[in-house]
């Protein structure tokens, strides 16, 4: 077989395998952006490598993938200012009037992105693994390799990912308990309370604010809770909304301007993520419910 062949062959073999690879990527990553480039990297990879030493495509190609995403999730954690890919995903705001958790489920269901909202939620670790095995399918033994831990150690992240999720796209409390908990959180903004805010927030809670000089995002239980309580004594109006299915606010200006569209993850009765639209521009194009 001729080397032309021969790399005909493994760019057959590669395409075959692409679409898969992307969806990988895209999972773990959130990002359409990053996935692409990381399966471009993969492809590179694959162009350098002796492809007669692989006995498995698929699965060497997922490692790769796998092994890229981590480095990327890990770089956007030494620099929580970077630009996180496409930024926050398409949003559908909708009154928050009770529903019971059934229909608050069937919603995030419905509207399909509140996953990647959860899955920002979880560490590197925590979200190649929960996203490899339970989504893909990928042995735990093989995820391992990837995160240099034992197929055991792996499964345990696995396994902890996988609560974090369970509480928060599929709550097994009422949703009017994460309601208390986000009101705990507006209270205590509002009432300048440094203790109280540490109290319902997560250790490791992220905080991603969409402004219209780009996406500013802040890490950790102490820096979100002292940014918070600089909005002490700031009533706005507002109305309590699901957002692509998860509890949050719409607030608006005394002239009935919308000022901002908060959302909340909520684990284990603490919050673990707040994503916040401040960008004028982009509140403007949404559809929104009336101040109630």
């Amino acid at each position: 077989m001729t080397d032309t062949s021969r790399t005909d062959l493994v760019a057959e073999a590669f395409e075959a395998q692409r679409d898969r690879l992307r969806a990988v990527a895209y999972r773990v990553l959130g990002s359409h952006a990053d996935a692409e480039d990381v399966v471009q990297e993969a492809w590179m990879r694959l162009a350098r490598q002796d492809t007669a030493t692989i006995a498995n495509l698929a699965g060497w190609l997922t490692t790769v993938v796998g092994r890229i995403s981590l480095d990327v999730l890990r770089s956007r954690q030494t620099r929580p200012e970077a630009s996180y890919g496409d930024g926050l995903p398409g949003l559908l705001v909708t009154a928050d009037d009770g529903a019971e958790p059934d229909e608050y489920v069937a919603l995030a269901d419905s509207v399909g992105l509140a996953l990647l909202v959860v899955l920002d939620s979880l560490g590197p670790s925590e979200r190649l693994a929960f996203v490899l095995h339970d989504l893909f399918g990928v042995p735990f033994a093989e995820i391992g390799q990837i995160l240099g831990k034992s197929a055991d150690a792996t499964k345990m992240i696995a396994s902890r990912a996988r609560k974090k999720v369970q509480a928060t796209e599929r709550p097994t409390v009422a949703g009017r308990e994460q309601r208390q908990v986000i009101h705990a959180f507006r209270a205590a903004a509002v009432g300048g309370d440094f203790e109280a805010l540490l109290r319902v927030l997560d250790p490791d809670v992220r905080l991603t604010v969409d402004t219209p000089g780009g996406l500013v995002v802040t890490l950790g239980a102490t820096e979100v809770a002292a940014g918070a309580k600089m909005f002490s004594g700031q009533v706005a109006r507002h109305r309590a909304v699901l957002v692509n299915g998860l509890p949050g606010y719409v607030s608006w200006r005394e002239d009935g301007t919308p000022l901002s569209i908060i959302s909340f993850t909520v684990a284990g009765g603490r919050i673990s993520a707040i994503a916040i639209v401040a960008d004028p521009a982009r509140i403007a194009s949404m559809c929104l419910p009336d101040p109630a």
